[in-house]
């Protein structure tokens, strides 16, 4: 009999793609002191938009009518995401960046969930964001809580439109197509920000970086989301926040006190309490009545 070969599971995907994102954020931070946090958006979308277009091909003649919106929407979200959760990172920590911009995907698996009790698990992760940030102390950063919250509203849109485009497109067709857009939708502030420090050293390390965000992860993603609720998807998201301290911790000597390890436990612990079922059903399964209410 011979050996078959198990696909990688979704989350597998998924924990991939986070670790690829925080390490990818946690790299940028060099590029976005020498070309600010839209330029660095630029830079990476851009690269990673030529990477994408070298090892795929756009399947242009797949397009309908119904698909541009979606497509568009993507690749605006996209870019305005991008470009928040750099500008975040700039003026916050990159763990409490990242718990912020969680609040966006949990609350999809909250209102996905059909279930009211679960929206109690955005206020848990909003009560640990506020022990983040600590807006009672002096310290506290508005402008960088501000761009948080703009990149959290663009993943959850993210979330929602990345499976309705990955059920249409097979492979990185899609990311041949939304990538190129969000990079055009970052150069409009990201160009004026990198332009006269654009040198060979910058290029190569913005390529490099493109391959951590947006090329590996954004593929996975896509990957897991089509073999996902995306209430499973949005809840393994929960392990960004511990992540983005982490690799803050051991990359960016960025020390977290008592009380913002506390916040974190909770955004963690309430993506976790979030859970629901993790597959999608197959080909000639019946879907959930989400699963039917995001795709259809």
């Amino acid at each position: 009999m011979p050996k078959r070969n198990l696909p990688v599971p979704p989350w597998g995907l998924a924990v991939t793609a986070i670790l690829s994102v925080q390490l990818g954020s946690a790299l940028s931070v060099n590029l976005i002191e020498t070309v600010g946090p839209a330029g660095t958006a630029w830079l990476r979308l851009s690269m990673g938009a030529v990477i994408l277009l070298a090892i795929g091909r756009p399947p242009l003649r797949s397009i309908r009518r119904p698909d541009v919106l979606p497509l568009l929407g993507l690749g605006i979200t996209t870019g305005v995401m991008t470009v928040g959760f750099l500008a975040a990172v700039e003026h916050i920590p990159l763990g409490t960046a990242v718990a912020i911009e969680f609040l966006g995907p949990l609350t999809v698996a909250a209102i996905r969930s059909h279930n009211r009790t679960a929206l109690a698990w955005p206020a848990l992760a909003l009560a640990g964001v506020v022990l983040l940030t600590q807006p009672w102390q002096g310290g506290f950063n508005p402008t960088g809580v501000a761009w948080a919250a703009l990149a959290a509203i663009g993943w959850g849109f993210y979330i929602l439109l990345t499976q309705r485009i990955g059920d249409r497109f097979s492979g990185i067709g899609a990311l041949t197509l939304t990538v190129p857009i969000a990079a055009v939708a970052a150069a409009v502030v990201g160009i004026p920000q990198a332009a006269g420090h654009l040198t060979l050293e910058i290029l190569v390390a913005a390529a490099g970086l493109a391959v951590l965000l947006p090329v590996l992860p954004f593929a996975l993603e896509m990957l897991a989301l089509r073999r996902m609720t995306p209430t499973a998807f949005g809840t393994l998201m929960a392990l960004e926040p511990a992540v983005g301290v982490l690799l803050g911790l051991l990359i960016l000597h960025q020390q977290p006190t008592a009380i913002q390890v506390v916040g974190i436990l909770l955004v963690v612990l309430a993506g976790a309490a979030a859970q629901r079922g993790g597959r999608r059903p197959g080909k000639g399964q019946p879907a959930s009545p989400a699963d039917l209410d995001f795709v259809g």
